[in-house]
């Protein structure tokens, strides 16, 4: 089982798209205690979104749409 998953910007409402094996709590406190150089200049996080995916390549697949044009314009739709 995969997660993809959104995270928030708390200081400046960007947004962080990923996929990972692990709970998505487990992987936001990895990403609060800054992980790499965007979450690092642009934490702490909160979880936006979540979807679970039965295998790796459905999960790299639906992070590639929330990525693109068409996933970005969804997740903008979600907040309102």
């Amino acid at each position: 089982m995969f997660n993809v998953y959104v995270l928030k910007s708390l200081r400046n409402n960007k947004r962080y798209t990923g996929y990972t094996s692990k709970e998505v709590e487990v992987r936001l406190k990895e990403h609060n205690s800054v992980c790499n150089k965007f979450t690092k200049n642009n934490g702490p996080f909160k979880i936006y979104y979540v979807e679970k995916m039965d295998d790796k390549k459905s999960a790299i697949q639906r992070e590639k749409f929330l990525k693109s044009g068409q996933g970005r314009k969804f997740l903008d739709n979600m907040g309102q």
